[in-house]
């Protein structure tokens, strides 16, 4: 391998962190305004946030969101979602983004909370599909790297 190849092998490694180091981007919805916010999920024709141009919370100076939220409700035998940036917590329980955090109350009020930083839109449906960026750049990254292990 050549000085220069090398250098592009080095930028297209670096790419690959960068992009992780990214802000997240999130699903951002309330079912009460929008049916289509809830279970199942249709983003058809909702704009994904960016999290990182999300405005600072007042009682919360300083923090930045770093994860996405999906919450889900129910009020009075009424289910509710809520879908956002999240600015404080962990992804999942300890880590683990496939469970979420249930609380009931009195007068039958139940909530499910669900936070996740795995990917981009993760505040979604259920099922994880990966972003067609994702794809499209992995798919080049390894093009060029049997490539350059070819030479």
């Amino acid at each position: 391998m050549n000085t220069m190849d090398k250098c592009m092998l080095a930028a297209l490694v670096l790419g690959c962190l960068l992009q992780t180091a990214w802000a997240i981007k999130c699903w951002d919805c309330r079912s009460d305004n929008d049916p289509k916010c809830g279970d199942p999920f249709d983003n058809s024709t909702l704009a994904i946030t960016d999290c990182q141009q999300a405005p600072e919370l007042e009682h919360l100076k300083g923090v930045r969101p770093t994860m996405c939220r999906k919450i889900r409700q129910k009020v009075h035998g009424e289910w509710r979602y809520f879908r956002s940036c999240a600015y404080m917590g962990e992804p999942g329980i300890e880590g683990d983004e496939r469970f979420c955090l249930m609380r009931t109350g009195s007068y039958n009020i139940f909530m499910e909370f669900c936070t996740c930083n795995s990917k981009d839109g993760c505040n979604g449906a259920g099922l994880q599909r990966s972003s067609l960026t994702s794809v499209l750049f992995g798919t080049l990254a390894v093009g060029l790297v049997a490539h350059f292990l070819r030479q």
